[in-house]
Formats: C-alpha cells, structure tokens, sequence
C-alpha cells in the first residue's frame, strides 16, 4: 500500500496559509523595520486566498489517498486521509473568518513594542493552517498531528508578549493542559488502531460495526480519545485552563483561543463521533450528555461571579462549549442535512457562536487599549461614550445570551436543542433551558453596565487614550455588521454553514 500525488486544489488553503505564515516571518526578519501593517495585510491577503481556493473545485475533493494493487485493490476500497467536502467547507468559512477578525484585533498593539509583528503572525497562521487541516482530516494520525499544530503555536502566542510574566505563566497553564490532552489521546488512538489494525476513518468504523476485538478495550479507546478532545476545547472535567489561559493571553489571542482554536477541537470531536465512533452511539452518547450539561452548568454558574469581563467571557466559553456538543448526542440521529440533524445543529451553533465571542472581544480589546484595564465597571456608559463600541458589545452580548432583537442568538440556541429533544435526552433539553436562563442574568447585568450612563471623568471619550486603531476599527464594524445582517437574514448563515 502506498500514497497517491498531492491534489494542490484540494490543499490550497493549507499551503497557502502556511507559506505566507513563514514569508511573513521572514520578511520581518530582513525588513529591518518593525511592521505591524505589513504582517496585518500580509495576514489579511493569504487569509483571503485561502477562503477563494476553499471556494474552488466545486464537489467533494480527496487527497492523500492510498493506492492499493493487486488483490488489495479488490479487497479494500481506496482510503484518503484528507477530504474536502460540506462539512470541511463550514468549518472552513468559521476558521478564516474567525482569523481574519483576529488579524484585525491583532492591530491594537501596532504601538506596543514588546509584541513582535512578524512572530505574532506567522505563529497565528501556523495554527490556522493547523485548524483547517483537522478539520479535512479523515485519519487518526492526521487528526492528531493537526491538533498538534493548531496546539503548540497557540501556546506560543499566549508568551508572546515580552516581559509579560503573567503571560508566560498562563502559556505553561496551556502547555501543560495541552500535553496531558495529547497523552490521553495517543492512548486512546493507539487503542483503537490496536484492535483495527487501522487509522482510516472508514476501516475503523467498518470494524467496530462488525465487532472486531475485544468490546472492552475499543470502548476504552473510545473514551480516552474523546477525553482528549474534550481538554481541547475546554469542556468539564477539564476546563481549569481555560480561564487562567484567557486572563493572562493578549485580549487577540484569547479571542483567537475561544473560537478558532475551540472550533478545531469541536471538528475533531464531530468527526471522531460522527465517523469511527458512529456504531457505538449508545455507549458515548449519554456520556456526552452528561459532559454537555455540566459544562454549561459550571462555565454558566462560575460566570455570575465574575466582575473581570476577560472572566466573564472566558467562563461563558466554557458554558457555550457545553451548547455546541449539547446535539452531538443527536449525531447520528435523524436525516443528513434536516433541522434535527446533530452535526449540522453543533456547526451552525459554533458559528453563531464565532460571530458573537468575537464581537465581545473586539470591543474588550479596544477598551483595555483606551484604559489599560478590562474590569466590568470600565465599560460604563460605553454606548454613549463610544457608539461604535457600545452597540457591538450589546449585539454581541444579546447574541450570546439568546435574547431578542438579536435574532441569530436566538436561533442558535433553537438550532441546538431542537436535535436533543426530538432525538437525544430530554433531561439535557431542561439542563439547556434552565442554563440558558442562567446565561441571561450575567449577559444582561454586563449590558446594563453599558447602557447605563457614566459620568464624563469615568469614561473618556474615543480616542482621548491610546491610539485609535483603524483596524480594530474595522473589526468592531464587521462583527456588528454580521451580526444585524444575519439577524435580519438568519438564512444566509443557514445556507453558508450547510453540512
């Protein structure tokens, strides 16, 4: 057995990102002159190649596949470890947008000499590439090794800052929460490839369906693979270093952490569920459930304490993880691509999800450039003060609260309890009203700090601190666009994240 050539096609996103990450560093290096617009446009531009090649080819694209002869070619149908179809696709289209707003985030330390442009941006494309990688994955050495480097720049990122020493002890927190996920997944993948005797997707699961092995030791792969997956996107029982992580990371990188990071691990989680795992749903199922619910509980619970907003939005990060594997438990239920389908259900939810985590995070971005601090009653009277700011922060709490007129929350959270309750758990369907309730106190306690007006010496006026950065600008007035836009035409989500 061996591999077919490279379908470039297929692969351009990934090589795109990747060789501009390096051409970025480099020509930092060389320049001679510290840039942050170079790296930000330089960012900007192979982002936006990667979404035009992702837009190219048209049907379902295969590479990396094996090429079998003999009688293997009549026993064994051709296997590819990289598959680029519907579902790729939309968690392509989150991942580079998600990107993209963070570039622009990114901008606000153009003035802050210790944050390197060049490093920041090939280490912030390096992880790209690994995230879009993960989520063409269609083999367990592929899924890990994307992991990896989705992972490991990211950790790098949360350092970055010279001189930053609470950076630095967040980024160990991250390293050594990434590690341990790392190990138990190695495990549990080597287990399953020990009873197999495979790593593609297909084989593992026409095995497991016809019962090969012994059902114990499967079962124990199953589990520690998906516990594995589980640390990645910060959901209970390993969720600790989420909120360290977040405190201590640039306000860009921790909005990059909760949603393109957390969205590599999501894809890792429906693929592994959705594929090799599939026959064994009655065995997984209630345990993600159970994950579902708890998460959402403690992320929600442990965010009514907070005053920090950093805090504040790094625990509901951890509640919302809770909402996007809530219809996982539904993954194998009902028809491909209907409104109780759960991996459609968990996509269009983690890109809801995306548009408002980042909207809140701009704007924490550019009130801790204006103030140096992040703390709840710093966004007094924020709406009068900076309208821009204050509108984004207020669509985007809405959003993630659910809440009216943001109308995209609400359908986001309709989306991803309509597959638990008509084929999941009915228990984890009141777990999710009942959060969602929970969700609305400390979302609306935040807004109403906005709203409320604050006297002129609380809060200055735009740009009377700090330097008013054009690109966070812009990053503001995207996220508040797409959030009316697809309020208004919740359609336009529906179709683009069609899986």
């Amino acid at each position: 057995m061996s591999l077919t050539g490279f379908d470039w096609l297929a692969l351009g996103p990934v090589v795109i990102v990747g060789v501009a990450g390096v051409v970025l560093l480099l020509g930092d290096a060389f320049a001679g002159v510290r840039s942050w617009t170079l790296g930000t446009v330089g960012s900007l531009v192979a982002l936006g190649g990667a979404a035009v090649a992702a837009g190219m080819g048209g049907d379902s694209r295969e590479t990396m596949c094996t090429q079998l002869t003999g009688q293997e070619a009549l026993e064994q149908p051709v296997q590819c470890s990289f598959v680029v179809d519907d579902f790729t696709l939309a968690l392509w289209w989150i991942i580079l947008a998600g990107a993209v707003l963070v570039v622009l985030m990114a901008a606000v330390y153009a003035d802050d000499v210790r944050m390197p442009p060049g490093e920041f941006h090939f280490l912030l494309l390096s992880s790209v590439g690994g995230a879009l990688t993960l989520a063409a994955s269609r083999d367990l050495v592929s899924l890990v090794i994307a992991l990896e480097l989705v992972s490991l720049p990211s950790i790098a990122l949360v350092a970055l800052r010279r001189g930053d020493l609470r950076a630095s002890r967040s980024a160990w927190t991250f390293f050594l929460a990434s590690v341990t996920a790392t190990a138990i997944t190695l495990m549990g993948v080597s287990l399953v490839y020990g009873v197999t005797g495979s790593v593609f997707f297909d084989d593992i699961r026409n095995d497991v369906q016809s019962g090969a092995g012994p059902e114990a030791v499967i079962r124990t792969g199953v589990i520690l693979t998906l516990a594995g997956l589980v640390f990645k996107i910060g959901a209970v029982p390993f969720h600790m270093w989420v909120p360290d992580t977040y405190a201590g990371a640039p306000v860009p990188v921790a909005a990059y952490l909760s949603v393109v990071s957390k969205a590599a691990g999501v894809a890792g989680l429906l693929l592994v569920l959705s594929k090799p795992f599939g026959p064994l749903v009655d065995f997984w199922s209630p345990v993600v459930a159970v994950v579902a619910g708890l998460t959402m509980t403690v992320g929600n619970i442990a965010a009514l304490r907070q005053t920090d907003a950093i805090g504040l939005l790094a625990w509901s990060s951890v509640a919302q993880a809770g909402f996007v594997v809530a219809p996982m438990v539904a993954l194998v239920a009902g028809d491909h691509g209907s409104a109780d389908d759960g991996l459609q259900a968990a996509v269009r939810y983690l890109g809801i999800y995306a548009i408002a985590n980042l909207a809140a995070f701009a704007v924490v971005a550019h009130v801790k450039a204006r103030l140096g601090r992040t703390d709840i009653a710093s966004f007094r009277g924020l709406l009068r003060s900076d309208p821009l700011a204050g509108i984004t922060l207020v669509a985007g709490l809405l959003a993630l609260a659910g809440f009216p007129p943001a109308v995209i929350g609400l359908l986001a959270k309709y989306v991803a309890l309509r597959p638990v309750v008509f084929f999941g758990d009915g228990a984890l369907a009141v777990v999710m009203a009942v959060n969602v309730m929970i969700g609305l106190a400390y979302y609306l306690r935040f807004l109403a700090t906005v709203v409320v007006p604050a006297a002129d010496e609380q809060v200055p006026t735009a740009g009377t601190i700090g330097t008013e950065q054009p690109w966070l600008r812009a990053a503001l007035g995207l996220t508040l666009a797409s959030l009316v836009v697809t309020s208004l035409w919740p359609e336009l989500i529906m179709r683009l994240l069609m899986v």
